[in-house]
């Protein structure tokens, strides 16, 4: 997957794992991803265990990233700035805050932040 990093959002492992009308190309990307090393938000963790209990070894699986003092700073500025919700917030600013490119079935939640890089996946390869 080259040297980009990716903190990975609860939409696309729920999509991931409960829809089967993904195209071959949105399959192929998330899984050469998620095969890779991966990323989640603490947030994410909480997201997806909060809806399917048998995500649990998937989400063991992964790089979990804690609320540290950055992104807990971080996510103050963005909630002041873009007035979102505080589990968008925690997303965006982790993934800032560590360099990540988002991976997000829902674009417009993120679009207006800065210095934040987003790909839809799912909508990128229809």
């Amino acid at each position: 997957m080259g040297r980009e990093k990716y903190l990975v959002d609860s939409n696309i492992i729920i999509k991931l794992a409960t829809e089967n009308n993904l195209t071959d190309d949105s399959k192929s990307f998330l899984t050469a991803i998620l095969n890779d090393s991966f990323n989640i938000s603490i947030i994410t963790k909480i997201e997806v265990l909060s809806k399917d209990d048998s995500l649990i070894e998937f989400v063991k699986a992964a790089n979990i990233f804690e609320l540290d003092e950055a992104i807990v700073m971080h996510t103050i500025q963005l909630r002041r700035k873009y007035k979102i919700r505080l589990p968008d917030a925690i997303i965006a600013a982790t993934s800032i805050v560590n360099k990540f490119i988002l991976i997000t079935n829902n674009i417009k939640d993120f679009s207006n932040i800065k210095n934040l890089i987003v790909i839809d996946p799912i909508d990128k390869v229809k």
